[in-house]
């Protein structure tokens, strides 16, 4: 049905939200409210699906607030935006609502007010940083100036409206071997001795090891690698190379635009042995329950076709023929399609719960909070854990490496970045002419990092990924890690990594861990 967020006090604001298909629950037979047919009625006054409805104090809905929702200007936002937005309107209602002020009559004092509550009064326990004020500002600047408040209350194109401290973006980096630390003790269930716990049990294992490994190999973000079908796993491997190329859709990326990725032969190779395993035991599970059954919607894949826009021609349970253009199918639309294997229809998703259904992207951040709570448990005493994170001395968090699925994009931007310099400075020999007519040429190593992440801009890649280690100077700190042998791998770059975690805040790296926990 609808899922509601918010306080439990009278006074306050809630939100709820728009169920997706299929999962309203069980509706009561009588209706609800006198309507017989809710999903319907909902769809019929424009409400899409993850849509907020605000609800006042008085529990009735906020009509204003409704056609705002249901206008143009907040329909193209995606998703993910959309609550985002709910979710930092909803307290400003609440604190309007506290004075008698309906949000069509806020002034500029109400949110100068309001500001300084959120993010300077003392009396205020969850203060709020620049950059979130920044995030609710801009949600508040599109309702204001739908609803034709004037003056704007607040106006995040105004400098004063904007935080002085407003960070652009939280970087989050581990070296390779710190990787290796947070999967064997987070994921794999290892003690500090590395092997593994007794009472360890994970039956998501492979599957979660799978997909941090290709994240890692391909900086691809959360959702673009979550909502990969089966189909799409690189199979074309580049020449005399250790890595394959692929496509993700336009849909799942920011840009919505295609672009091609990179993953190694080996990430690969371990996502095809998750498909063979835990993957096939899943789905076997849910077909001889027949869980695929009763699915709302199915989709059966019968076509793939191939060129420069492949398309996926499919049949549903009614019946009804499908196509659609493969970059063009959201997330949510991708966990429809199903493919017919040797015991009946499959997901076409890659990544499937326990029950053999598909994962939703987001439920990835479960599995990240997940191993860096048993990374504490097994690195920190039980004195450390009792101190929150962010009280912790930068002395205790280095003992337990952190970190979430965009750190596997962060980590790969830079492992990339000291990569191609290594490349350039001690593989290739190049001078300081022979660098600046390659980079001419085919980029340097800034754009072809940006190229990898997809971003549009270079000063992008600079300023939200790498702007940490931009003042170092790289070539010296290759120089001091040793010239690179004949025959030598160049990937072994533990040293060079080990120099810029100890002269660049923000980069984790395993020799802390183990000189502190040892």
């Amino acid at each position: 049905m609808f899922k509601r967020q918010g306080g439990g006090q009278l006074s306050e604001w809630r939100v709820v939200w728009v169920a997706d298909p299929g999962r309203w629950g069980t509706l009561p037979t009588e209706g609800i409210l006198g309507v017989q047919d809710l999903p319907g009625a909902v769809a019929r006054i424009g409400l899409r699906p993850g849509d907020p409805v605000f609800l006042a104090p008085d529990c009735t809905v906020d009509r204003g607030l409704l056609d705002y929702v249901r206008s143009a200007e907040f329909q193209l936002l995606e998703r993910e935006s959309k609550r985002n937005y709910a979710t930092d309107t909803r307290p400003l209602l609440a604190f309007l609502s506290s004075r008698g002020v309906s949000w069509r009559d806020a002034t500029r004092q109400d949110l100068r007010d309001y500001r300084h509550w959120r993010c300077a009064s003392p009396e205020n326990p969850g203060r709020i940083s620049g950059t979130k004020w920044d995030r609710e500002a801009a949600a508040f600047t599109k309702l204001f100036k739908w609803g034709k408040v004037y003056p704007l209350p607040v106006d995040v194109s105004r400098r004063e409206d904007r935080a002085a401290d407003s960070v652009g973006a939280r970087v989050s980096w581990l070296t390779p071997r710190t990787w290796g630390l947070w999967s064997d003790v987070g994921l794999r269930g290892h003690t500090r001795t590395g092997i593994a716990a007794p009472e360890w049990e994970s039956r998501t294992e492979l599957r979660n090891t799978s997909f941090v490994q290709l994240l890692l190999s391909s900086g691809l973000r959360r959702q673009e690698g979550g909502a990969l079908l089966t189909f799409e796993l690189p199979t074309q491997r580049l020449s005399h190379g250790r890595y394959l190329h692929g496509r993700v859709a336009g849909a799942l990326t920011r840009s919505k635009k295609s672009r091609t990725f990179y993953a190694s032969v080996d990430a690969v190779g371990q996502v095809e042995t998750y498909i063979s395993s835990e993957r096939a035991w899943a789905v076997q599970r849910a077909q001889e329950t027949g869980r695929y059954e009763r699915l709302p919607s199915m989709r059966l894949v019968t076509k793939v076709t191939h060129g420069l826009k492949p398309k996926v021609e499919w049949v549903d349970t009614r019946g009804v023929v499908g196509e659609q253009e493969l970059s063009r199918l959201g997330w949510r639309e991708r966990q429809w399609l199903f493919l017919e294997g040797p015991e009946g229809p499959e997901p076409a998703w890659l990544w499937l719960t326990e029950q053999g259904l598909p994962m939703d992207p987001d439920r990835w951040n479960g599995v990240f909070r997940g191993a860096n709570l048993r990374c504490e448990e097994v690195l920190l005493t039980r004195e450390e854990r009792e101190i929150k994170r962010e009280f912790r001395l930068a002395e205790v968090r280095g003992k337990s490496p952190y970190a979430t699925p965009h750190s596997c994009r962060h980590s790969m931007a830079l492992y990339m970045l000291i990569l191609l310099n290594e490349l350039f400075e001690s593989r290739y020999g190049l001078t300081k002419k022979d660098r600046r007519d390659f980079a001419l040429l085919f980029g340097d190593p800034w754009w072809l990092v940006k190229t990898l992440l997809g971003h549009a801009d270079v000063e992008t890649t600079k300023r939200y990924y790498l702007g940490p280690v931009a003042h170092l100077q790289l070539e010296s700190i290759l120089a001091a890690a040793g010239t690179i042998d004949e025959g030598r791998d160049v990937e072994d770059l533990d040293g060079v990594f080990a120099r810029l975690a100890r002269e660049t805040a923000g980069i984790q790296d395993i020799d802390t861990v183990v000189e502190t926990t040892s």
